[in-house]
């Protein structure tokens, strides 16, 4: 049966379905007394079955094992009871306790077991994966560049009016001078929009005002929505720049996935005031170790989840954003406004200098740090004059550790600094902030630290669409590379995102610039975010049917590796790489999840499926990687997905997707995380660390 027919059945429909189709285990539960006696039967239904070797049938048993169980699961620190086959027998026999439950389970289970008589999944052709990838337009093509260059110019009137409407409220630098002609003010708008403080300056900040910047574009729905965030108390932020990367024609281009991060959805506005933090250890409290049992300097400046490295967010303008992503992970830091849009109050005071020094001596004092990633917010929201601070503390600090270093002994000495990192979307959301004095500081830097140990230079950013790839966006990633650092990048797996082939296209533009792909993440499960979420088991169907497409043999991979070592020539050594060895594009990321208070995985098995059909996933931690030791006492590690397979592919089919080419979904109900990419593994010291671990306290 099609896919989409299948997902509209009713429960009746779906039990004359089974019936039909597994008459076998419709018997089995009509001759069933309770749930315990169907699942006993049932282990020896699939036991007699001929493919009870088979993968198909080691998942039904693993459901079986767990039915009738209660775990702990992680996310929201609560006891679950599992029901899964419970609930198939009440299902089958008519017993149900609520007939209006959703069929999202049933479905579920109903492809579960057919993939018992199922033949191995056929993975789609080189030229199908081409076909889809082909489909999705880049910033950089021309139908695309003459609407935004269209919507440019509706905004720049938009501009001028905002300018002289709000004389008071704009910075001198970007008002009109007595006299002007409208001509004259228009050429100075059009100069000044590649100017990233006016961009701040002119972002758009209320609903009334995203719609006339969107040309009335937003559906009364959707201006109901945001008026009620606003309300809330809901931050918005969009610059005129990033508010013209949308196609307000309606027929020009899907940007679906730009959309996303722009509008809020119902339940992220509904749960705005409650929303809590998923990656508990981010949670700090003065002198008490955090969910993962590092003890860290007071307040928030310092969050921590590994031995090597730790992450510095700024009492600085980077504790801002260029844009406030829908999705975003630190959302409940925007509600405790911790971070905000308000740009005068994040300006560093005279105390940051002393609490840097402070903040660094956490990092020269530690045993195992040897990584820092220094964020937000945004790195690159600091001017630069705070940034060039920032990192010559970290320089500095750099060298101190490793004069100490010197003094002792082999098996006694710290982790040394290796790694420096920036996070920042800036570079999709405004890339005219890469001006040449900031190049100059990241080039300069990184001949001073490289003269104390530092390896490794990376910007950490986000493109989460090609659409997000302009000439503009090029020529920002041109000047990082000119600096000698290397750019990654980190997707997050949203619902816009996940479409086929759309990830595939998203590697294969930025590759092309010489950005290497780092990580896709899966959205973080709490309700605020169902709508943007994709469940784990499209994750593995793209890794499995077209990530490989890109993958690189363990010989590529060390050549790569060695190519990207000294930050020269970035973009060119990866597109001669990719052509000598037919590539479309490399696979260079891992997809994973963050766990809370544990980190990254994508090692999971299927155990159960909530009554609304929501995958219960029991992780495994990433073997390829040191943890904090807090992982060996945590014990098993439960996640019930945001939402369910079935309203996940009802959710593509409204967004035009054809369900049916995401059918192989229901098969993937385990993965394994996959290996690093050997720019991401740390360097070898040349000597022996010490295995103290410090500013650790387990409970």
């Amino acid at each position: 049966m099609k896919q989409k027919k299948m997902l509209a059945l009713t429960l009746s429909q779906l039990v004359l379905l089974y019936r039909q189709e597994f008459p076998g285990l419709a018997a089995l539960a009509d001759a069933s007394g309770d749930g315990e006696r169907f699942r006993m039967g049932l282990r020896e239904f699939v036991d007699a079955h001929r493919a009870a070797e088979g993968e198909a049938a080691e998942q039904i048993r693993l459901l079986i094992d767990y039915d009738g169980r209660s775990v702990r699961e992680l996310s929201t620190d609560r006891q679950l009871e599992v029901r899964t086959l419970t609930l198939l027998w009440q299902f089958l026999t008519g017993r149900l306790e609520n007939p209006e439950m959703p069929s999202d389970l049933f479905v579920d289970l109903y492809h579960l077991f057919r993939l018992l008589d199922a033949p191995e999944i056929p993975l789609p052709s080189p030229q199908r994966v081409r076909s889809r990838t082909e489909r999705w337009l880049s910033g950089q093509d021309d139908g695309v560049r003459a609407i935004r260059a269209d919507n440019r110019e509706r905004m720049l009137h938009l501009l001028i009016q905002k300018i002289e409407n709000r004389k008071s409220k704009v910075p001198s630098r970007f008002q009109f001078a007595d006299g002007m002609t409208y001509e004259e003010k228009y050429r100075q708008v059009a100069a000044w929009w590649g100017d990233f403080r006016f961009q701040l300056a002119m972002a758009v900040k209320s609903p009334s005002e995203l719609n006339r910047f969107l040309a009335g574009s937003l559906s009364s729905e959707t201006m109901y929505l945001l008026s009620k965030a606003r309300k809330k108390g809901m931050p918005f932020f969009a610059t005129p720049y990033y508010l013209s990367l949308l196609d307000v024609t309606g027929g020009g281009y899907d940007d679906a996935a730009i959309r996303s991060y722009i509008l809020y959805s119902p339940q992220l506005v509904e749960t705005y005031g409650q929303i809590r933090a998923w990656e508990r250890e981010d949670v700090v409290e003065a002198g008490r170790p955090n969910a993962a049992g590092w003890l860290l300097p007071d307040g928030h400046n310092i969050h921590r989840r590994y031995p090597e490295v730790a992450i510095l967010i700024p009492d600085t303008m980077g504790r801002a954003c260029g844009g406030l992503c829908a999705s975003c992970q630190r959302m409940y830091d925007f509600q405790s406004e911790r971070l905000n849009f308000e740009f005068e109050t994040l300006r560093p005071k005279e105390s940051w200098d002393h609490k840097l020094r402070r903040l660094m001596n956490y990092f020269e004092e530690d045993t195992q740090l040897r990584d820092i990633l220094i964020t937000g917010g945004d790195a690159l929201m600091s001017q630069n004059k705070t940034l060039r601070n920032i990192l010559e503390a970290v320089c500095r600090m750099a060298g101190r550790k490793r004069r100490a270093n010197a003094r002792r002994p082999d098996g006694e000495k710290y982790a040394e600094l290796q790694r420096v990192r920036l996070g920042s979307r800036l570079p999709a959301y405004l890339p005219m902030r890469v001006n040449d004095e900031l190049v100059e500081i990241l080039r300069e830097f990184r001949e001073k630290a490289s003269a104390v140990g530092v390896k490794q230079f990376i910007i950490q950013t986000h493109f989460q669409t090609p659409l997000e790839v302009t000439p503009e966006a090029e020529e920002a990633i041109r000047k990082i590379l000119s600096a000698g650092w290397l750019i990654t990048n980190q997707l997050v797996y949203t619902v816009a995102a996940s479409r086929r082939g759309h990830t595939t296209r998203l590697r294969q533009v930025l590759n092309s610039l010489g950005v290497v792909c780092y990580y896709t993440f899966s959205v973080k499960g709490f309700q605020e975010n169902y709508a943007v979420f994709t469940p784990n088991s499209r994750s593995m169907q793209e890794q499995v049917e077209e990530k490989v497409y890109g993958r690189l043999t363990p010989e590529q991979a060390a050549e790569l590796d060695d190519l990207l070592a000294d930050g020269t020539d970035t973009a060119a050594k990866i597109r001669r790489f990719m052509r000598r060895h037919h590539l479309p594009f490399l696979a260079t990321d891992r997809s994973v999840l963050n766990l809370p208070a544990i980190g990254k995985s994508m090692s999971f098995r299927l155990v159960g499926i909530t009554a609304e059909g929501k995958r219960l996933l029991r992780f495994d931690h990433d073997r390829t990687r040191r943890h904090s030791p807090i992982i060996d006492s945590m014990g098993e590690i439960f996640i019930v997905e945001n939402k369910s397979l079935a309203a996940y592919l009802r959710q593509l089919g409204k967004m035009g997707e054809d369900p049916e080419d995401y059918a192989s979904i229901w098969a993937y109900t385990h993965g394994e995380t996959e290996p690093r990419f050997g720019l991401y593994v740390y360097p070898d010291f040349g000597f022996a660390t010490t295995d103290r671990v410090s500013n650790l306290e387990l409970e």
